[in-house]
């Protein structure tokens, strides 16, 4: 008789770079927003996905902060498709013990999506079933920038010395701060590159670099991703001794 071999525990926190909306909808003869719309669809399968699967944390690349130099009637679509998703899903992400938390340049949002984001994360904020994170008008460079104006600041008050800043101190002012860092980073579409995404935080994060276009992401591809990091050794810079 074959030996069952248990479960492997899955990774704790995700990321994806959801990429190839775009392209999926060219293949097609589609207008770019339908790939975008296929790809909110694909945001809701793969939510449901981790859930099952008993990932802690989701962080999803949404919307980079250079998407803003897009074309603006693409921009204007994206937030729209913004709009209906933050209408139309956190009651059911409530309801399912998922707590919304969103990262980026708030700032550059319009007032009434800003409104929509506090309102969810404000409903879910006991939720911890899963801790969905998704990035808009998000930047890595930016946001390690951002944690080095809080500390320059916080020495400036006379609070903290130059010499006490150190990899703790900084991450400590990141966007990030009460989330442990990705265990995997997967993105979509075939290119290879982590684009301005959670750069300090996936210095020892495993990527995974999948061919599938984000709109028809779903759970098996998360859990073929999910092998593929299980088959890994993770040293983060140590030597493991051959077994």
């Amino acid at each position: 008789m074959d030996r069952i071999e248990p479960p492997v525990p899955p990774p704790t926190h995700v990321a994806i770079i959801m990429d190839g909306n775009g392209r999926w909808a060219k293949l097609r003869g589609l207008p770019r927003v339908a790939g975008h719309r296929s790809g909110a669809e694909a945001v809701r399968r793969t939510v449901e996905a981790a859930s099952e699967l008993g990932i802690s944390y989701l962080t999803l690349y949404g919307f980079s902060s250079e998407n803003w130099k897009r074309p603006a009637g693409e921009v204007h679509d994206l937030m729209g498709l913004l709009r209906h998703y933050l209408r139309a899903e956190i009651a059911e992400l409530h309801e399912n013990g998922v707590r919304l938390r969103i990262i980026g340049e708030r700032n550059r949002l319009s007032a009434d999506i800003i409104t929509l984001i506090e309102s969810g994360e404000h409903l879910t904020q006991d939720n911890d079933r899963l801790h969905l994170t998704i990035a808009l008008s998000y930047g890595g460079r930016g946001e390690i920038a951002l944690a080095a104006r809080r500390l320059a600041r916080l020495v400036a008050a006379g609070r903290l010395s130059p010499d006490d800043i150190d990899e703790n101190a900084v991450a400590s002012q990141l966007l990030t701060v009460d989330m442990p860092d990705p265990d995997l980073i997967i993105r979509t579409s075939g290119e290879q590159r982590i684009s301005n995404f959670l750069l300090w935080q996936s210095a020892y994060a495993e990527l995974v670099f999948v061919s599938t276009y984000w709109p028809d992401f779903g759970k098996a591809d998360l859990q073929r991703a999910i092998r593929d990091f299980c088959g890994r050794e993770r040293r983060y810079g140590a030597t493991v001794e051959s077994r």
